[in-house]
């Protein structure tokens, strides 16, 4: 009989030794720094299991023993799901470390940056590119209804949502600039606001100069003198959907398109662009001046003027410097 104890007693050691040895094992290498060498972005598919994704993460280096982190997972870890998603990983990321990261759901924030000035089109294009956004762009609102701005987003992200959410920022945008507007302006309408903000952008990138080109668009409305506005030409012309290519040439300006603002009087049917902030502020708060006119200075800015004499002297002006920097490019 005492030997049948002592055998049960050593057996019961031995297991117990096993036991703690392979907890040992287990949670030592669970906090241990993992393998990997320097970070890496690694995408966890949608409906993943936790095999699929300790295998994906030995595939990748991140973690060397699948059995360690499945076993931690389920034994160590704190409870929740690990989520799908783009995530970077840092070097040397333990088993623990890297649960707690796909547990934590923080995964990686792309951008995509959308200039002040660009058409429905061009945009379109960029987001369609955009790499990590899935399905179709969709239908776009009128041109003038997208913001431009930073963008974030995370993999898997739709396009569609991402044209909602730049729509919805220059609704709430315009919606929180337009009771700010200055008084006796002679646009009456946030939708007329949004028209000359897109020609005051495509006008000119000088931040300074915006509200003072606004101002002379706002004097030759009150003046019902017409616009004459380059890029309200090009528009008529292409409708943004692509560059024009070449200069504006005579017979441009006396295009018959409901946009060549050379031809008709008050503003266009609609904008010709999508206007940044920036722009928009501009036209409802434009700089106090009599100026009717403005023409390129050749420096980046522009030169502006009160009357039409001024005004012809500095197209002189202009005309003399594009004279000398075709005969220096040819």
């Amino acid at each position: 009989m005492g030997r049948i104890f002592f055998i049960v007693g050593m057996c019961v050691v031995v297991i117990s030794a096993a036991v703690g040895g392979g907890w040992l094992w287990l949670t030592r290498g669970f906090d241990a720094p993992g393998p990997l060498k320097s970070d890496v972005t690694l995408i966890i598919p949608k409906g993943s299991g936790t095999g699929s994704i300790a295998n994906n993460l030995v595939s990748a280096g991140i973690i060397g023993d699948p059995l360690i982190f499945k076993l931690g997972h389920r034994f160590l870890s704190a409870p929740g799901p690990m989520r799908a998603g783009e995530y970077r990983f840092l070097a040397g990321l333990s088993a623990a470390g890297t649960i707690k990261l796909l547990q934590s759901g923080k995964t990686v924030v792309r951008k995509l940056t959308i200039a002040e000035g660009l058409s429905n089109a061009e945009i379109a294009t960029l987001i369609s590119r955009a790499q990590g956004l899935t399905g179709l762009t969709g239908p776009l609102p009128a041109e003038g209804g997208l913001l431009p701005e930073t963008y974030h987003f995370s993999f898997g992200d739709r396009r569609s949502t991402l044209v909602a959410r730049m729509r919805g920022a220059m609704t709430k945008l315009l919606g929180e600039l337009w009771p700010k507007r200055a008084p006796n302006l002679p646009i009456k309408t946030p939708e007329a606001a949004m028209i000359l903000a897109s020609i005051v952008e495509k006008e000119t990138g000088t931040a300074e100069e915006r509200p003072r080109v606004a101002a002379v668009f706002h004097n030759r409305l009150r003046k019902n003198m017409r616009l004459q506005s380059d890029p309200t030409v090009v528009f008529g012309l292409t409708l943004g959907r692509a560059p024009l290519g070449r200069p504006i040439s005579k017979a441009d300006l006396k295009s018959e398109t409901a946009f060549n603002t050379y031809v008709i009087k008050g503003l266009p049917p609609g904008p010709i662009a999508n206007p940044g902030r920036a722009a928009i502020e501009s036209v409802l708060r434009p700089a106090i001046t009599d100026e009717l006119y403005f023409v390129a200075d050749g420096t980046g800015g522009h030169a502006f003027a009160k009357t039409l004499k001024q005004h012809q002297r500095n197209v002189v002006k202009w005309r003399k410097i594009e004279k000398a920097r075709r005969k220096t490019s040819q």
